[in-house]
């Protein structure tokens, strides 16, 4: 069966989604982008690139994006998206590429950790709409550059942070 262009739309929407949420520290939205079962694989850098941890079920995801409160800010690129139908009508692949800054400080100096990274990725058609089932992160490059100034992460009662994923509100910057 082809997939049809709603749902391509629908699962690009899914990942600037959570490419978002993540970088507005929404981290209980992130959460509700994947299936109650979904598994999360990821990296353990700098030794390993490739997924090599395992995150089961919402609890788990929630798990691994607490790794995230350490890091000051960060924004995820997405820079590729290839989306393919899987094997029933309600289940999609996909393979996203993405460079992902992770902006850090120490005193007063600040780095920037950046990934460049692939998402391969799981989905499945559930009542509210598409979900993440499977997302395994491999870390093609990994660089580490100084920053000269660093942006403190917005407030979080800006207009569009508080928005429910499910609503699919964009953020707005001032």
């Amino acid at each position: 069966m082809k997939m049809s262009v709603a749902d391509r739309l629908a699962l690009a929407d899914l990942v600037h989604v959570y490419a978002a949420a993540v970088d507005d520290r929404r981290f209980g939205d992130v959460v509700e982008l994947f299936t109650d079962t979904a598994e999360l694989r990821l990296p353990d850098p700098p030794q390993h690139l490739e997924p090599v941890r395992r995150f089961n079920g919402r609890d788990g995801i929630r798990s691994a994006m607490a790794a995230l409160a350490d890091v000051t800010r960060t924004e995820h690129a997405i820079v590729g998206e290839v989306y393919a139908e899987g094997t029933e009508a309600n289940y999609a692949l996909g393979r996203i590429t993405c460079v992902a800054h992770h902006w850090s400080r120490s005193g007063e100096e600040a780095t920037d950790v950046v990934w460049h990274l692939r998402y391969d990725d799981e989905y499945l058609l559930t009542r509210s709409g598409w979900r993440i089932h499977g997302r395994a992160l491999t870390i093609n490059a990994i660089e580490t550059r100084p920053v000269r100034r660093l942006r403190e992460h917005p407030p979080r009662n800006r207009p569009g942070s508080d928005a429910p994923s499910g609503g699919r509100a964009a953020p707005v910057d001032p």
